[in-house]
C-alpha cells in the first residue's frame, strides 16, 4: 500500500507538471521551444513536447528501477514467503498436536509434532508435549529422545526441560532417575520452588527420610509447603528415622539424632515415646529414666507408664517406689497398678505384685496381668493356681481376637481364604 501511494503521488506530481507547462504555453499564445545542443549536434522541439518526453522518461525511469529492485530482493521475498509458510503449517501442527494429545490419540499427537518442530516459533512446547504423549503410550526411550531434542534445539531452557523430565519420570514411578534428575536441576536453580517440590516427592516415595531431613529448611524457607503441612512432615520424617536407628539399636546414633531434631518436635508425645522405646530397646534404659519421669509429670500417658515398667534400673526398689508416687492421682489406673505388679516382681515383693495385679485385673482384665499372676504364683510354688490364670490369659487374648473379627469381616474373610489355601 505505502508503495502504491508513493507512486501515485509521483504520477501526480508529473501529471501536475505538464498541466502547468500547458497552461503557461496557452497563455503566452505560442507554443514555445526549447533548443538542446550537444557538440556539433543541436535539437530544437516545442515546450510541450519536451514537457511530455520529460514525463515519459520519468514514469519509465521509475519503472525501469522499480523493476531491478525488485529483481534484485526476489529471492529474499521468495524466501521469506517460505518461511512464513513453513510457520504457518508448525502452528497448525502444533495445534492439532495439542488436540489429539488432549484427546488420547498420542501417537498421532507426535507425528503432527515433530514433523514441523524444526519451524516452529516455540520448538520447546512442540517436543515437551511430544515428550507427554510418548510417556502416555508407554515409549520411554522415544520420550527420552524428545526431551533431548529439546535440550539440543533449546539449551537456554535447561530448567523447564529438566522438570519436564523429572515430572515425567516420577509419574511412571522411575523415583531414583527422577532423583538424580532434580539433584542436577538443584545445583542449577538452589532453593527453586518446583525443584524442591518435586524432590519432597521423590525423597517420599523413595522412603528416603534421611534426604527429606535435608531439605525440610529449604521447603519451609521458600514457602513450598504451608507451615502445618511442614509441621508433619518433619513428624513423619524423624519418627521415621527414629524407627530406622532403632532396628540398629544403636543408643549413640539414637542419641546424635534426638540432639540434631528441633526442639517443637521434640515436645511430641509420639515423638518421645518412640524415642524412649528404642534407647529401651537399645540397651540405654538408665539414660532415659528421668525423662521418662519427667514426660509423665507433664502430662499423663499410659504409653509412657508401660514404657517405664520395660526399664530395669539397677535399683528396683527405688523404681518401684517412684512409681507408686503416681497412685495418689491415678489410684484406680488398670495399667499403672499392673506396671507397679510388675516392677513388685521383679523387686522379689510377691505378696505386693499379687496385690497390685489382683487391683489391676479387677479393675480392667488383660493378658499381661494374667501372665504376671502365673507367674507370681509359680514363684510361690503354686502351679497349679499358676495355670488357672496362664489359661485365663488365653482365653481373654482368644475372645479379644473374636471380638476384633466380629468388628471387621473383612479380617474374618482373609483369614478364612489363607486357611483355604
Amino acid at each position: 500500500m505505502r508503495r502504491v501511494f508513493l507512486l501515485s503521488i509521483g504520477f501526480l506530481v508529473a501529471l501536475g507538471a505538464a498541466i502547468v507547462a500547458l497552461r503557461y504555453v496557452v497563455a503566452h499564445g505560442g507554443s514555445g521551444y526549447v533548443i538542446v545542443g550537444l557538440g556539433q549536434w543541436s535539437v530544437e522541439t516545442s515546450l510541450l513536447l519536451t514537457t511530455v518526453v520529460l514525463v515519459l522518461t520519468f514514469v519509465l525511469l521509475y519503472f525501469a528501477v522499480r523493476l531491478v529492485v525488485t529483481a534484485l530482493r526476489l529471492p529474499k521475498i521468495l524466501k521469506q514467503r517460505g518461511f512464513e509458510q513453513r510457520s504457518k503449517l508448525s502452528q497448525e501442527a502444533l495445534l492439532t498436536g495439542l488436540i489429539e494429545s488432549a484427546e488420547g490419540n498420542f501417537e498421532t499427537a507426535e507425528k503432527h509434532l515433530i514433523r514441523h518442530a524444526a519451524n516452529s516459533g516455540v520448538p520447546l512446547i512442540n517436543y515437551l508435549t511430544a515428550a507427554r504423549a510418548a510417556q502416555s503410550r508407554g515409549a520411554l526411550e522415544q520420550r527420552d529422545e524428545y526431551l533431548q531434542l529439546a535440550q539440543e534445539t533449546m539449551p537456554e531452557a535447561e530448567l523447564a526441560i529438566g522438570l519436564t523430565r523429572a515430572e515425567l519420570q516420577l509419574s511412571n514411578q522411575q523415583f531414583e532417575e527422577a532423583l538424580e534428575s532434580l539433584t542436577l536441576l538443584d545445583k542449577i536453580a538452589p532453593s527453586h520452588a518446583a525443584v524442591l517440590k518435586l524432590m519432597h516427592q521423590a525423597y517420599a516415595n523413595l522412603s528416603d527420610w534421611q534426604g527429606l531431613r535435608l531439605i525440610i529448611p529449604k521447603l519451609q524457607s521458600n514457602k513450598v509447603m504451608m507451615e502445618a503441612e511442614i509441621k508433619l512432615l518433619e513428624t513423619e520424617t524423624f519418627s521415621s528415622l527414629i524407627k530406622q536407628k532403632s532396628d540398629a539399636r544403636d543408643a549413640v546414633a539414637l542419641r546424635n539424632l534426638w540432639l540434631e531434631i528441633p526442639e517443637h518436635i521434640r515436645k511430641s508425645s509420639g515423638i518421645q515415646q518412640l524415642y524412649f522405646a528404642a534407647m529401651i530397646d537399645a540397651g540405654s534404659e538408665v539414660e532415659v529414666e528421668p525423662l521418662v519421669r519427667q514426660a509423665i509429670a507433664k502430662e499423663w500417658s499410659e504409653t509412657l507408664v508401660v514404657l517405664y515398667g520395660c526399664i530395669h534400673m539397677p535399683d528396683t526398689a527405688d523404681q518401684l517406689a517412684k512409681g507408686e508416687a503416681w497412685l495418689k492421682a491415678h489410684p484406680n489406673d488398670a495399667i499403672l497398678l499392673r506396671v507397679l505388679g510388675k516392677l513388685s516382681l521383679r523387686s522379689g515383693l510377691l505378696d505386693k505384685a499379687k496385690t497390685y495385679l489382683q487391683a489391676s485385673l479387677a479393675a480392667e482384665p488383660s493378658v499381661e496381668a494374667y501372665q504376671l499372676m502365673g507367674d507370681v504364683l509359680m514363684k510361690e510354688n503354686d502351679p497349679f493356681s499358676a495355670c488357672q490364670f496362664f489359661r485365663n490369659g488365653l482365653l481373654f487374648a482368644s475372645n479379644e481376637v473374636v471380638a476384633l473379627i466380629e468388628q471387621n469381616p473383612e479380617v474374618e474373610a482373609a483369614e478364612s481364604i489363607e486357611a483355604e489355601a
